[in-house]
């Protein structure tokens, strides 16, 4: 997106000319039983615009079950190791494409060493991610910015005398100025592509709130080439929010984007109700570039459905569907999601 030099995971390449890379991070731990419901969930993250996912890795078990998670499928899946360098080595010699590091605990530099060397065999990619609740304690003192900074140019320097450099940054902190601070400072500095995201951001709309304006002050800036916006609820969520934040910047088009109204006095049609089914049922059309509109009444339903590829708007028990800006049909209320989604099904 912004970086001059790129990393490559499989084969997704990020920062250079590529585009903003959206990510998450799988919320629980995941047992073998639970690898087919991972497998197929993934799945339909990728169609509202993942690019990339990372897994905990607590012990040699998750490496084997992300091992197997990957070779069903072809989203690349980060390791995020903590304190225990020997399982990025595992993680690596597990064919996982990227492996994350925390400077803050992963010890001594010669385990990094090995980890860069085992990476670079491995033709793999390391992120150097930084929190500013868990900094190395040489740096206690420092203002958590700098200190973030300081660790991760550090870091970079061992990779470079080791002959690595497929890497990406990042530094997080849940203090937004502190997030902004950090990752103007790290770009003034190196080339490499930078993650970027807030930490421990809250719930769904405390993060888009938070997330919005410190992704987007940077983003506006040049600065950032992947991001993650972390919330305290659905993956689904965290997927959709990046992707609004990269559209709204006018970083990245296509994709599902759902118009909804808000309701007020004047609305006949529950288009919570509405938009929560459409939510639910969308990932069924992967791949599919397409805008929604679900709108309460007469007043601005007409006028936003000539924009979108379809749309919805209500009158009581009666549902009026459009298609490319035009009157379609009139259905009952309870036809009107199968409808809906039978006339994109016909569209594919």
């Amino acid at each position: 997106m912004f970086s001059k030099k790129t990393a490559k995971i499989k084969d997704l390449e990020i920062g250079g000319s590529s585009p903003l890379r959206i990510q998450t991070m799988w919320d629980r731990r995941v047992f073998p039983e639970d690898i087919p419901s991972v497998v197929e969930k993934l799945k339909r993250l990728r169609v509202l615009g993942l690019d990339i996912v990372r897994f905990s890795v607590l012990d040699e078990n998750d490496v084997e079950v992300l091992s197997e998670i990957q070779s069903r499928i072809d989203i690349p899946l980060v390791a995020d190791i903590h304190f225990d360098y020997k399982l990025a080595l595992s993680a690596l010699d597990h064919k996982i494409p990227k492996v994350r590091i925390n400077p803050g605990n992963i010890g001594p530099e010669w385990k990094s060493r090995e980890i860069y060397k085992k990476a670079s065999d491995a033709g793999a990619a390391v992120r150097i991610g930084l929190n500013s609740g868990s900094l190395p304690l040489k740096f206690k003192g420092m203002k958590k910015a700098d200190a973030m900074v300081e660790s991760a140019t550090e870091y970079i320097d061992i990779a470079e005398k080791t002959g690595f450099d497929n890497l990406v940054i990042s530094l997080k902190s849940s203090d937004l100025d502190e997030t902004v601070k950090a990752n103007e400072k790290l770009a003034s500095l190196v080339d490499y592509p930078i993650h970027l995201g807030v930490t421990e951001a809250g719930g769904v709309v405390e993060s888009a709130v938070r997330s919005t304006w410190a992704l987007g002050n940077l983003l506006k800036k040049g600065i950032g080439d992947t991001i993650r916006v972390s919330i305290t609820g659905s993956l689904e969520d965290e997927v959709v929010a990046g992707m609004e934040i990269a559209r709204a910047l006018g970083l990245l088009n296509g994709g599902i984007r759902i118009v909804s109204c808000p309701r007020c006095g004047r609305h006949v049609f529950d288009t919570d109700a509405m938009l929560r089914e459409v939510k639910e049922n969308i990932t069924l059309f992967p791949k599919k570039d397409m805008t929604i509109a679900i709108m309460g009444c007469q007043v601005n339903g007409p006028g936003e459905a000539e924009s979108a590829d379809y749309a919805v708007t209500g009158i009581g028990n009666s549902v009026f569907l459009y298609k490319r800006g035009k009157l379609y049909e009139k259905i009952e209320r309870k036809n009107a999601l199968s409808e809906l989604l039978k006339v994109i099904e016909d569209d594919r």
